[in-house]
């Protein structure tokens, strides 16, 4: 399959009403793992994952050349369409979404790190120019707003209306949809969704959000769960350390995938 077919059937997972669940992998071996699972329909890196994987702190501290391999190499491991966590683009989004592209990646989260609108809507404008001269105009641009990340200290309606604001931008500007990363009340995904239209906003699986199942009745296009699958393997790898110390061992629920 070529990488704009797989960049469309991304885009029409999106579209479809059956939610879009991803949960973020990080490496070829974890890939490998979590397609495999029956249901399991696309990929999602997590930035912060592949960084601390690599030894590197959150925020573009790793290279983009890095960032990009890790990329191809999950790519590689598997046969579904992968979407890349790719930051706020490293400096150059259209160039780093080029180079995602030609690893055969089909789909991206982008931040806005709350820049100027204009600018962060050019910016959007710029990727989606760029996967269409790549010959990927179905690129599914996950635009990511920072203003709940971001706005912590400001009041949660302002918050929610810049975040609102900011995602109808990036719509009108070529996004096929919005992420907004956070702990987010029913109320708020409502507002979301008829800011955007339905299948149009990706939300990320906090505990304390609302369950799947409500998230699929309220119109959202997809769930991912970026940082929190990686804190889940290593709170297994943690826990047999633990058990060691205590004089255990492996538990019988462990399966040999690799």
């Amino acid at each position: 399959m070529t990488t704009s077919a797989r960049a469309t059937d991304l885009l029409t997972l999106h579209q479809a009403p059956e939610l879009l669940t991803v949960v973020n992998v990080w490496d070829a071996i974890t890939a490998k793992t979590v397609a495999a699972v029956p249901g399991t329909k696309a990929l999602a890196t997590a930035s912060h994952s592949i960084a601390a994987t690599l030894g590197y702190p959150d925020g573009e501290k790793i290279p983009v050349e890095e960032m990009i391999d890790m990329c191809r190499r999950i790519v590689e491991a598997t046969d579904l369409p992968v979407s890349a966590d790719l930051e706020g683009g490293y400096g150059d989004a259209a160039d780093t979404i080029r180079r995602a592209i030609g690893v055969g990646v089909v789909g991206a989260n982008l931040e806005d790190q709350m820049k100027p609108l204009a600018e962060a809507v050019a910016q959007v404008e710029a990727v989606m120019a760029a996967a269409a001269a790549e010959g990927v105009p179905d690129f599914v641009l996950n635009a990511r707003t920072d203003a709940f990340h971001l706005g912590r200290d400001r009041d949660r309606g302002d918050v929610l209306a810049d975040a609102v604001e900011r995602g109808k931008a990036y719509l009108d500007a070529g996004a096929p949809v919005v992420f907004v990363p956070a702990i987010l009340t029913e109320d708020e995904i409502v507002t979301l969704v008829d800011a955007f239209g339905p299948q149009r906003l990706t939300t990320i699986a906090i505990p304390g959000t609302p369950s799947l199942e409500r998230q699929q009745e309220l119109g959202v296009a997809r769930v991912s769960h970026g940082p929190l699958s990686q804190n889940v393997a290593l709170t297994a790898l943690q826990e047999l350390t633990e058990e060691v110390q205590r004089g255990g061992g492996v538990p019988k629920s462990m399966r040999i995938l690799n």
